[in-house]
């Protein structure tokens, strides 16, 4: 069995590590010492270069000026993004482009998919709810009427709203299935009241009362919500996964240098047995993540498994909710107070892992999931 990432996907790697290799973590206001969003739009620059790299288009099909590649191959790239706190919306985006392509009607893909894949369109997904802890399918209504869906309801907290073209938004039809409407920004109906993330992004609460969606913008296939909702929380693990790497490797590079009685503190057994439980969280972190992405791109392509894939997802959600907290509360220990110094990166890092922790969602809650699909598919 072959666990090397193909040609393909380590060539995304290289291309991402090019594009990503000039982002300074630093380069907006502290969310620490600012009290509204750190910025009102993502960086447009570094999305212009992830467009002109063919970054944007990774997953789509080569119909659509993309590279036929895979939720693995975007989970390489996003990984290089959280090392530099990248601000773009490349996870909705890429995870809503994909969905769109699998599922959607052609004219939907006609009017969404060429304008993604270079960047002159913006994509994100309300994914959160109402409150944050309810299904987000059940926070909005969507009933038929003529040649249209009608949607009424809220959805809290969605990345980037303010910035995207177009925000796909899960629904429920009060028939059991959810679906997936496609609402353009400007939309009437729609209005948007601002929120801030604990990283400092600028949010939006996002009201729709009597938005009309055509047809051909809602997308009714079963389970496309679901496998979505796996996507991005998959893409969140990976966003963990590089962001929890970097710090490691911060912590490594200051104890190294940091010297207490005439010795560097990473020659210490306590400090070396801390960063060694850090490092086998990341490594976890890791495997379970590969698991995850893989079996998401062996269901869209028909290949079971004794478990759905949300049990894979789950055990990713698990290492990478609890993981990277971990890393970052000891990197903050080991730092010592040069850890919440506003002029070192890595109190970013700190908020940045807790705003991934919240979007994750209790290990314990994940824990009861899959216990919840192993009783429901016996493994013997």
């Amino acid at each position: 069995m072959d666990f090397t990432f193909t040609e393909e996907q380590q060539a995304a790697v290289e291309a991402a590590k090019a594009v990503f290799a000039d982002v300074a973590p630093d380069g907006v206001p502290s969310p620490a010492l600012t009290p509204r969003a750190v910025a009102d739009e993502f960086d447009r620059e570094l999305w212009a270069k992830l467009a002109d790299s063919d970054l944007l288009s990774l997953v789509l099909a080569e119909e659509h000026g993309g590279s036929g590649l895979d939720v693995i191959a975007l989970c390489l790239v996003l990984r290089e993004s959280a090392r530099v706190l990248a601000r773009v919306p490349l996870l909705e985006h890429c995870a809503t482009a994909m969905t769109v392509q699998a599922h959607g009607s052609p004219e939907l893909a006609a009017a969404l998919l060429d304008g993604a894949g270079h960047g002159s369109l913006v994509l994100t997904v309300a994914a959160h709810g109402r409150s944050g802890h309810d299904p987000a399918e059940l926070a909005v209504t969507a009933r038929r009427d003529g040649d249209a869906w009608v949607l009424e309801g809220l959805q809290t907290a969605v990345a980037w709203a303010h910035s995207a073209d177009w925000t796909a938004v899960p629904a429920h039809t009060g028939e059991g299935e959810a679906v997936l409407a496609f609402v353009p920004r400007g939309a009437e109906g729609l209005s948007l009241a601002e929120q801030y993330s604990t990283s400092g992004e600028r949010l939006g609460e996002l009201t729709l009362d009597g938005v009309r969606v055509p047809a051909a913008h809602l997308i009714e296939a079963p389970g496309v919500w679901d496998h979505l909702r796996q996507l991005l929380a998959t893409g969140t693990c990976a966003l963990a996964l590089g962001l929890g790497e970097n710090v490691l490797t911060m912590t490594s590079e200051y104890t190294s240098k940091r010297e207490q009685f005439g010795f560097p503190v990473a020659s210490f057994q306590a400090v070396a047995v801390q960063a060694a439980d850090r490092f086998i969280d990341l490594r976890a972190m890791e495997v379970t993540l590969w698991q995850a992405a893989w079996r998401l791109d062996a269901s869209t392509g028909g290949a079971g498994g004794p478990l759905p894939s949300a049990g894979d997802v789950a055990v990713a959600k698990i290492w990478a909710s609890e993981g990277v907290r971990r890393v970052v509360q000891t990197a903050q220990h080991l730092h010592g107070g040069f850890g919440a110094d506003t002029d070192y990166p890595l109190h970013r890092y700190h908020a940045w892992a807790k705003q991934l922790e919240l979007q994750l969602g209790p290990a314990a809650a994940h824990e009861e999931a899959l216990g919840d699909l192993l009783a429901a598919h016996p493994l013997a």
